[in-house]
Order: C-alpha cells, then sequence, then structure tokens
C-alpha cells in the first residue's frame, strides 16, 4: 500500500475523537469539524471514519442505531443504555480472560474480541 498522504480533516476527526469519551456518531463528528473545516462533506468525515477504522487508528461501534466512533484503542469493551442510548466504556481487570476462556471452546485461533453489554445505565436506574 503506499504511503498515506497527510490530511488536516483526517486529523482534526482523529484529534476530536481522542478527546471524548461518549463515542459520537458520524453526524456530531461532521458538525464539529465543519467548526474548523467549513467546507468539509459530510462523505469526506465518513470516508475519514472509515479508512482510521481500516488502519485501526479508531474503533467504530456498530450499535442498533447510528454507528459510534471511538477513539481509543486500548482494549476495553461497551455499553449501550437501553433508555438514554449512550454509550460508555467498560474496563475489565484482563481484558485476555475472554479471549482465552473462548479459546477452550473454539478449535481456531482467537486473538481478540469486541464486547457490546446492554442494559440500563446508573443514570437512567435512578
Amino acid at each position: 500500500m503506499p504511503a498515506l498522504k497527510y490530511s488536516r480533516q483526517r486529523e482534526s476527526i482523529k484529534r476530536f475523537l481522542m478527546s471524548r469519551y461518549d463515542h459520537p456518531t458520524a453526524d456530531t463528528i461532521y458538525l464539529h469539524v465543519r467548526e474548523e473545516f467549513p467546507n468539509i462533506s459530510l462523505g469526506t468525515v465518513y470516508r475519514n471514519l472509515s479508512l482510521l477504522t481500516e488502519l485501526g487508528e479508531i474503533i467504530k461501534i456498530t450499535t442498533d442505531g447510528p454507528d459510534r466512533f471511538d477513539g481509543h484503542v486500548e482494549p476495553h469493551s461497551h455499553f449501550l443504555c437501553r433508555k438514554c442510548h449512550s454509550l460508555l466504556d467498560v474496563h475489565l481487570d484482563d481484558e485476555s480472560a475472554i479471549d482465552r476462556q473462548a479459546q477452550k471452546n473454539f478449535p481456531g485461533v482467537i486473538d481478540g474480541h469486541s464486547v457490546l453489554y446492554y442494559g440500563i445505565c446508573s443514570d437512567c436506574a435512578k
């Protein structure tokens, strides 16, 4: 693959995602990046999100609503509130334990996982 050309717009998208923990949608990202680049198109944002996901620089989280994006790529799981639809990080003491447990029951090679928990967040449970 040829070297990837630097893009200020792509860097702005990545920087925005690294500053957030609420896992914004493409539309939210677009509205923010448009403040810095008024002529950017939604299509450009989607293409850059797809490329950043493919490169492993961000995570795309598919939910029952619009896809959400995470700039924090260290191993962790997510929780989706069925009431307010907030998407929160879940950090386990040993994320690799899930892989080891699955490997015991699977003849192939497991090298990672993606977990999305569902329920009601603490704010909605009050």
